[in-house]
């Protein structure tokens, strides 16, 4: 199939570069559905009898194979291109929801887990890191917006799989849900791969010493120059320097922090404001329900907005602000529990989430600043191994420490105020953490007159110009 080689994908000249935003929007917008996984849990397990904690490794392994095979696969989604890894997405993902039909068919669990599970989730690192890769180099003076673009989309794909899913669930069923999760697995599977395969068809990779019009990689007009490289820095070599490590923890405390919350969120409006004593009234599930979506929309959000302004004020100050604002605004959530204030609790959890969200977005484009473009894709696959670790301790800080507190004689409402200050602590830890950041040493700049094993050379200046 040499219709999927990167030689097969060169844009023309004159291409409007505008026209890669939408490719890399319909992936992720696809593997987006992950976060709305959990409509499935309830009417998985009224189907095959299986527990709600047995349903819920679905989303771990998922989530855990999206970091392993982002960071496996980079270099060979360097080498091949955004066609070919688009393409093989949109097989593990729309096969994966195949697999686990035969799953829910059978009712057999393990199906399910390869499927939605390893299979999905080798198509959700694959997919993740192919378009972003692309996108900064399509959008040298404007990463942040580039990268914004995309990941938004990943925010905000499960806005739709997730009233798309109970709508077939029930339609299939006959109104019991339960009963219509083959059918709808394979809609879904089916549907996806078509939404993938369009990225993968119309993603156009920019031609050898292209640049904007206008753009020069030496000039001085870029906020926080001074932590932009001009060179490239190889993948194996990045691993060896400061700068990853830093960032590693920088983007592993920043997602530890809001995932706690974003997984926790029903749950924990309706615990803390619980006390209707002195005239107050409980959050009902109902409006906790409705929290949720609006923290949904603040991530979604908060992708775009944040990694935008990252352009303007510089990466490193973004991240800044990241830090010392969600620690202040941590600091205040037991607070605002104590004294029954629900508007202020929701602002702080919503401000918190744009965030969480703008993290993910921000973190390729400081990639890029530290490591240059040639092998950005590949050093931001293994940087996603941060994500898989925080998925893990950020919900164990929340539910683990909950559980903990409540078992210890802790009122359900005060239950949380342990862990918001380890929050607080962690906040600080990554502050420091994106302070001690500094330009990469010129002895770990990739040397040009050796090709990198396996990966494409790149130019490390630009000043041509082209169709913007």
């Amino acid at each position: 199939m040499s219709f999927l080689d990167r030689e097969h994908s060169v844009a023309p000249p004159g291409y409007n570069r505008w026209l890669v935003p939408p490719a890399a929007l319909a992936l992720h917008l696809s593997i987006g559905q992950i976060y709305a996984y959990s409509v499935f849990n309830k009417p998985l397990a009224d189907h095959g009898g299986w527990s709600l904690l047995a349903l819920g490794v679905i989303f771990q392994i998922a989530l855990a194979m999206l970091g392993a095979s982002a960071a496996i696969f980079g270099k060979w989604v360097e080498r091949v291109g955004p066609r070919r890894t688009m393409f093989t997405a949109a097989l593990f993902f729309g096969g994966g929801f195949l697999v686990a039909a035969l799953g829910v068919a059978t009712k057999q669990l393990w199906l399910i887990y390869l499927g939605n599970g390893v299979l999905g989730g080798i198509g959700l690192g694959l997919g993740y890191i192919s378009p972003v890769s692309t996108l900064i180099k399509w959008f040298p003076d404007r990463p942040g917006v580039a990268t914004g673009m995309a990941i938004m989309g990943f925010g905000g794909g499960a806005m739709i799989a997730s009233p798309l899913s109970v709508i077939m669930m029930n339609n299939f069923g006959g109104g019991v849900p339960a009963n219509g999760i083959t059918q709808t697995f394979v809609v879904l599977g089916l549907v996806y791969f078509v939404f993938m395969m369009f990225g993968a068809f119309t993603i156009r990779v920019p031609r050898p010493g292209w640049a904007p019009a206008g753009y020069d990689v030496n000039s001085a007009n870029a906020p926080g120059h001074g932590m932009i490289t001009r060179a490239n820095v190889a993948v194996d070599t990045a691993m060896r320097t400061p700068q990853f490590w830093l960032l590693f923890a920088v983007l592993f405390l920043n997602v530890t922090a809001g995932i706690g919350i974003l997984g926790q969120a029903s749950v924990m409006i309706q615990e803390m404001f619980s006390d209707t004593t002195g005239g107050r009234t409980a959050v009902s599930a109902a409006a906790a329900a409705g929290f949720v979506g609006l923290l949904s929309l603040f991530n979604m959000g908060g992708r775009f907005f944040w990694s935008s302004l990252s352009d303007r004020i510089g990466r490193k100050t973004t991240y800044a602000i990241f830090f010392s604002l969600g620690a202040i605004l941590y600091f205040l959530i037991p607070i605002t529990g104590n004294i029954g204030n629900v508007a202020l609790f929701v602002i702080a959890s919503a401000i918190i989430l744009t965030m969480y969200g703008g993290g993910f977005a921000t973190i390729p484009a400081y990639l890029r600043d530290m490591f240059g473009t040639m092998n950005v894709g590949a050093i931001h696959g293994r940087l996603l191994l941060a994500w898989s670790a925080a998925a893990i301790v950020g919900p164990y800080l929340v539910n683990g420490l909950r559980q903990s507190q409540i078992d210890a004689g802790v009122p359900p409402a005060e239950a949380y105020n342990l862990t918001m200050l380890i929050m607080v602590g962690l906040l600080v830890v990554g502050f420091i953490c994106n302070l001690l950041i500094r330009p990469v040493d010129p002895k770990f700049h990739y040397n040009e007159a050796n090709t990198a094993p396996g990966l494409p050379g790149a130019a490390s200046t630009a000043t041509r110009t082209s169709g913007d």
